[in-house]
């Protein structure tokens, strides 16, 4: 049924859509002439800003923080210097069969872990795509300083195709390992030693200190420290802009910073103690 109040320009209203308070009120109001004021709209809750969507490594970062996923990219990078060295001199086909465990175990934390793990996984996927290098290098092809960018360079396609993926993480951590060698090289051949890297680590054991030594000392004359310094200078602007733009460049930073460091360490070491360089 409908009810109907009288008064020109009055229309029917429902029976339990209004009160019947409203109602008397509404009808007295068109009848006098008077403007109609509706009820004041009840304020509504405040609506919380929707979050971006997503699980990616900058969602993860934010989440879990990034200092332990940092250093654990700065001591990866170490790993080749106290681990690899001396196991490839050893055994380089145990060394290289290692990359298969290592890539396993990558993929099911990267697949089955939550946040950090996961992150993990996916820097060691990374990880072992230079330990592979590293290994077949070091225990073939390591009196041909030529051939070392190129082999450490072997995955190079795979890592850039990464860096638009869920693997973007590994493949930034390979570029900063690949960046860090890449630089490497291109000091010892411009400060005049890569020439005496065959020797090095062809020679006995009890001659190859003294020719680390010698080629050290070569190093600290003042043209191949200033070219040292401006490798240096510029490695360091390039971790400051990946640590400025965040993310997974932010690994790279550390990545490639830690291989300064290690740079350091190694020529202090074949200055005073060959022996602990890790190259003999």
């Amino acid at each position: 049924m409908a009810a109907t109040a009288t008064g020109p320009g009055v229309r029917a209203i429902k029976v339990g859509q209004l009160s019947s308070h409203r109602v008397f009120r509404y009808s007295t109001s068109l009848s006098s002439g008077t403007a109609f004021a509706p009820p004041a709209a009840l304020p509504l809750p405040p609506i919380p800003a929707a979050r971006p969507a997503g699980t990616g490594f900058s969602t993860v970062l934010a989440a879990t923080g990034d200092s332990w996923l940092l250093l654990t990219a700065a001591f990866l990078v170490t790993v080749p210097v106290f681990l690899q060295a001396p196991w490839v001199r050893i055994a380089p086909a145990s060394a290289v069969l290692f990359t298969a465990p290592l890539l396993a175990l990558g993929i099911l934390l990267e697949r089955h872990g939550r946040q950090s793990w996961s992150q993990l996984g996916v820097l060691l996927v990374g990880f072992s795509g230079s330990w592979l290098a590293g290994c077949l290098f070091w225990g073939w092809c390591r009196m041909h300083p030529i051939w070392h960018l190129p082999i450490e360079a072997f995955a190079l396609p795979l890592a850039l195709a990464g860096l638009g993926s869920r693997w973007r993480l590994a493949g930034a951590f390979y570029l900063a390992s690949l960046l860090g060698t890449a630089a490497t090289d291109g000091v010892m051949a411009l400060t005049g030693v890569m020439p005496l890297w065959p020797q090095v680590v062809g020679a006995p054991l009890e001659q190859a200190g003294p020719l680390l030594q010698q080629a050290a000392q070569m190093v600290v004359q003042p043209l191949p420290l200033l070219t040292i310094a401006l490798a240096a200078g510029m490695l360091g602007l390039i971790c400051l802009k990946l640590q400025q733009r965040g993310g997974i460049w932010r690994v790279s930073a550390a990545a490639l910073g830690t291989t300064l460091a290690v740079d350091g360490l190694f020529l202090a070491a074949a200055l005073l103690a060959p022996g602990l360089s890790g190259l003999i």
